[in-house]
């Protein structure tokens, strides 16, 4: 592999920003240092005013493939994702068909090894009967098992007590969990659908998927958990009351429940359905103004561990449908990180915040060998980011498969300038490098 020279960057990493060189070679970092420039490098990179920030871990994604290609598949949005700063995915099983055998999650490895610009792990789906293939998982090369306690998009609901008893008491890995009551989405269903019809206007989906709904599924989880000791993690955290479910008295590496925002949830808010509709229907559902607030003040406060997008794409013509048929999900991969930096010019988080929640503490709540930081040893995943500089979204410039993004008319004021993955400039100033492939994830266990 070439070796890259970067010079003169500001290093966001653990805890501090500090101006420093960084020499890469054989795809990790060889050299941190402050008086790098007598080295020759195949790329010098000249970082001046520009941030370095480890590679942005995404642990919750929706590529499509195999199966729902007509909306994405995992080549167009990891390339979609490298362009924003993310260098690594988790993807979930909620393909078609679902990956419930290990034979069909091994088939999204090899597809992944094939296509994929970034570096990639998928989960382990778990169904109602499939506790025999769930517990094949390998813990060391898969990131977790994740289970469906409400029904999403792909149907892959686990409502059989017994299952659930099963792989919490069994399974010795991570589960990531979706969390909605399905009695109560479903009796909210009826109420609305007899009082609106077939064709509500979307500002309903809050109340049809409501904070009861969503604390009742993740209290039920945690309780599963701890008198299990099993090693939860609850995905997209959408309610104030929900993050009373979590601690900050203990230190991350320590914890055996832990809980993710995503970037939507954080952006949006009910009033938003006003003039995006469909467009950011997506379940669990964006909320009132006022759970943002306290979603972001949890993230600070440590009591949420870790940043996500969950990017789910339909395409247009899908999210054109009435209300009921619409489906759920929103494309965001290209653009999680210029989202985080909008709050840091806000001052509501810092650089370092955000480098943490994206990065370290993605990499040590799955235990991800030797990525995640900006550390000699470890692999070159990294992102070089102009503070100085302006991204507007637009249809021309995303590069989601579906071709739309909710974003769309905004100003982010920063932009993605080079993205390396595993030690390979997969992006530089709005150009992609797809000669080399990512690498698949591993996990210290």
């Amino acid at each position: 592999m070439k070796t890259i020279l970067i010079l003169n960057a500001q290093v966001v990493n653990e805890g501090k920003i500090q101006s420093a060189d960084v020499f890469v070679k054989d795809g990790l970092i060889e050299k941190i240092g402050t008086n790098l420039s007598g080295l020759t490098a195949d790329n010098v990179i000249d970082a001046t005013r520009k941030y370095l920030f480890p590679g942005v871990i995404d642990d919750q994604v929706h590529f499509r493939e195999p199966g729902l290609t007509h909306k994405a598949c995992i080549h167009s949005e990891a390339r979609a994702g490298v362009a924003g700063g993310v260098t690594s995915f988790m993807e979930m099983p909620n393909t078609v068909p679902n990956a419930l055998n290990q034979e069909l999650l091994a088939d999204k490895y090899d597809i992944a090894a094939r296509t994929s610009l970034a570096n990639y792990s998928f989960y382990m789906g778990a169904s109602n009967d499939n506790i025999e293939e769930v517990l094949k998982t390998n813990i060391q090369n898969v990131c977790g098992i994740k289970v469906f306690m409400g029904s999403s998009t792909g149907n892959m609901l686990v409502d059989n007590e017994k299952t659930l008893e099963n792989i919490f008491s069994k399974s010795p890995m991570l589960i990531a969990t979706h969390c909605e009551d399905e009695a109560t989405v479903r009796a909210n269903s009826e109420i609305y659908k007899e009082r609106f019809g077939d064709n509500p206007h979307p500002r309903v989906h809050p109340e049809i998927r409501n904070v009861e709904a969503c604390y009742k599924s993740s209290s039920m989880a945690v309780e599963l958990a701890k008198r299990h000791n099993a090693r939860l993690h609850i995905l997209h955290i959408t309610t104030g009351e929900e993050t009373a479910l979590f601690t900050n008295e203990i230190p991350l590496k320590e914890k055996r429940i832990t809980a993710e925002v995503c970037v939507h949830h954080l952006w949006f808010d009910a009033r938003d359905y006003e003039t995006l509709g469909n467009q950011i229907k997506c379940n669990p559902a964006v909320k009132a103004d006022g759970h943002k607030q306290q979603l972001l003040q949890a993230l600070l406060d440590d009591k949420i561990d870790v940043i996500a997008t969950d990017h789910a794409p339909h395409t247009w013509a899908e999210k054109q449908n009435p209300y009921w048929s619409s489906p759920s999900g929103l494309p965001l991969v290209q653009h999680p990180l210029n989202l985080m930096l909008e709050f840091y010019k806000e001052g509501k988080i810092t650089l370092e915040k955000i480098a943490e929640k994206m990065s370290h503490a993605v990499a040590d709540c799955f235990q991800i060998s030797k990525r995640g930081y900006i550390r000699e040893g470890y692999w070159a995943d990294l992102v070089l980011v102009d503070l100085n500089e302006s991204t507007t979204v637009t249809k021309e410039n995303v590069y989601y498969q579906c071709g739309w993004s909710p974003l769309e008319g905004q100003t982010l004021h920063s932009k993605i300038t080079h993205t390396i993955v595993s030690g390979h400039v997969a992006f530089q100033e709005g150009t992609f490098d797809e000669s080399v492939t990512g690498k698949r994830m591993l996990f210290e266990r």
